[in-house]
C-alpha cells in the first residue's frame, strides 16, 4: 500500500539565506514566528558542517519557542540530529533514504520542471517546490520563469506544490488560484526591513486566496458559503 503523505505546514514556507539577510538568521526566524509563519526551511548549505549544525540547533530552539516547524535543506543526518520536522532534498532519488532515516518527517524535493514534479510524486515525497515560477532578485538570470500555467499543470500531478521564486504578497493569490498548495519565499523576507510584517502580509494574502477558492468551489458544487442563506 502506498504511504500517506505527511501534510505540509503551509501555506507559507520561508527559506533562509544569510547572504541576503539584513539581520542574523536567528532574529529573522523569531520574526517569522511573530508574523504568523509556521514553517521555516534552513538552507545556507555553504556553511562548514560544525557551524551549520550549531546554527540549526539555535533555529530549532527558536522554532520550538515560536511554535513553527523547521525543515533542513539537503542534509538528512543534520535534520535527524536537531530534531527537525522535515528535510528538503535536491532530487527525487533521495526520498527513499530520507524516509528510511526520518520516517515521520515532511520530505520535500526541489523541482524545476513538470518531469521533476512527477518524479517526486512517484518517489513518495510530501511536497515539491517548483521554481522559478516568476523571475527573482534572489537569483538574477535564473530562468526562464515557468509561469502560472506551468504551476497549474504541476498542481494536477498528484503532489502538493509550493510556488517558489519571485513570489510576493501581490502574487501569492494567483499561485493559490492556480491550485498551488502554498508559496515558498526567500529574498522577500530575508531582505525585508521588517520581516515579521512581510510574513504577516504573505500569510494574509494566502489566507484570503484560500477563502476565495473555498467560496468558488462551494458555488461550483452548489453549496452554500458560511453565513449565506439556503
Amino acid at each position: 500500500m502506498r504511504r500517506a503523505r505527511v501534510p505540509v505546514r503551509g501555506p507559507l514556507l520561508v527559506i533562509t539565506d544569510r547572504h541576503q539577510a539584513r539581520r542574523p538568521l536567528e532574529a529573522i526566524a523569531a520574526a517569522v514566528g511573530r508574523g504568523g509563519g509556521r514553517w521555516l526551511l534552513f538552507r545556507d548549505k555553504d556553511l562548514a558542517a560544525p557551524a551549520r549544525r550549531d546554527l540549526a540547533l539555535r533555529l530549532a530552539a527558536i522554532a520550538d519557542e515560536q511554535g513553527f516547524a523547521l525543515s533542513v535543506s539537503s542534509d538528512i543526518e543534520l535534520a535527524a540530529a536537531v530534531g527537525a520536522a522535515g528535510v528538503h532534498l535536491q532530487a527525487a532519488g533521495q526520498v527513499a533514504s530520507a524516509r528510511e532515516r526520518l520516517a515521520d518527517a515532511i520530505i520535500g524535493v526541489s523541482a524545476h520542471s513538470l518531469a521533476d514534479v512527477a518524479a517526486a510524486a512517484a518517489a513518495g515525497a510530501d511536497y515539491v517546490t517548483l521554481s522559478p515560477v516568476f523571475l527573482t532578485e534572489s537569483k538574477p538570470g535564473y530562468g526562464p520563469a515557468l509561469g502560472i500555467e506551468s504551476l497549474r499543470t504541476a498542481a494536477a500531478l498528484g503532489i502538493p506544490v509550493l510556488a517558489l521564486a519571485g513570489v510576493t504578497a501581490a502574487t501569492a493569490g494567483a499561485c493559490l488560484a492556480a491550485r498551488a498548495s502554498g508559496v515558498a519565499v526567500m529574498g522577500e523576507v530575508m531582505r525585508a526591513q521588517d520581516p515579521a510584517r512581510v510574513v504577516r502580509e504573505l500569510v494574509a494574502a494566502c489566507s484570503a486566496a484560500g477563502k476565495l477558492e473555498a467560496r468558488v468551489a462551494n458555488k461550483e458544487t452548489g453549496g452554500a458559503t458560511p453565513g449565506s442563506s439556503v
